[in-house]
C-alpha cells in the first residue's frame, strides 16, 4: 500500500471549504475530472455518512462510500469498486482553520493489485497521477472560494 498526501491552504472559511470539497460534483472544475455523481444520499446530509458517489476521472472510474462524516473537520471514504481495479484502504480529508484560511490535508492509501509489479506501478504511475488529480481539485476549490482583494 502506498500513502499519498496532498495539502493546501485555501483562503476561505472552513465551512465553505468543507462544503465545496465534500460536494464532489464540484470536482469537474478540475481538468482531470470528467463526471461526478451522487448515487445515494447520506444519512444526515447528501454527501454525509453512507453516501455513495460515482466518479469518472481521466485515470479511471470509482465508486466510493462515505465512511466517516464530521463537518466541517473531516470526511473519509472507501473506494468500493474501480476500473482499473485497485485496493483501497481509506481516503480522508481533514480541514483545519488557520490564519490564512483553511488547511486541507487529503490522504489516501491504495495500491494497484498486480502480482510482482503492483508496488512499482503504484509508486511510479498511480501515485503521481492521483496526487496531481487531488492537487488540481484543491486548486479548483481555491479558485472558486479564495477571498481575493
Amino acid at each position: 500500500m502506498e500513502t499519498m498526501i496532498v495539502e493546501r491552504t485555501i483562503d476561505a472559511p472552513i465551512d465553505d471549504v468543507f462544503a465545496w470539497l465534500t460536494t464532489t460534483t464540484n470536482y469537474t472544475a478540475s481538468p482531470l475530472v470528467v463526471r461526478c455523481r451522487l448515487t445515494r444520499r447520506g444519512e444526515t446530509a447528501p454527501y454525509g455518512l453512507g453516501a455513495v458517489r460515482s466518479h469518472l476521472w481521466m485515470i479511471g472510474w470509482f465508486r466510493e462510500r462515505i465512511s466517516h462524516y464530521d463537518p466541517p473537520y473531516a470526511t473519509e471514504y472507501v473506494v468500493e469498486r474501480s476500473l482499473p481495479p485497485a485496493r483501497h484502504e481509506v481516503g480522508r480529508m481533514t480541514f483545519t482553520e488557520t490564519e490564512g484560511g483553511t488547511r486541507v490535508c487529503w490522504t489516501t492509501r491504495a495500491e494497484i493489485p498486480v502480482p510482482l509489479l503492483g508496488p512499482f506501478l503504484t509508486r511510479r504511475v498511480a501515485r503521481p497521477i492521483i496526487t496531481r488529480t487531488f492537487g488540481n481539485i484543491l486548486a479548483a476549490a481555491d479558485a472558486a472560494l479564495a477571498r481575493r482583494p
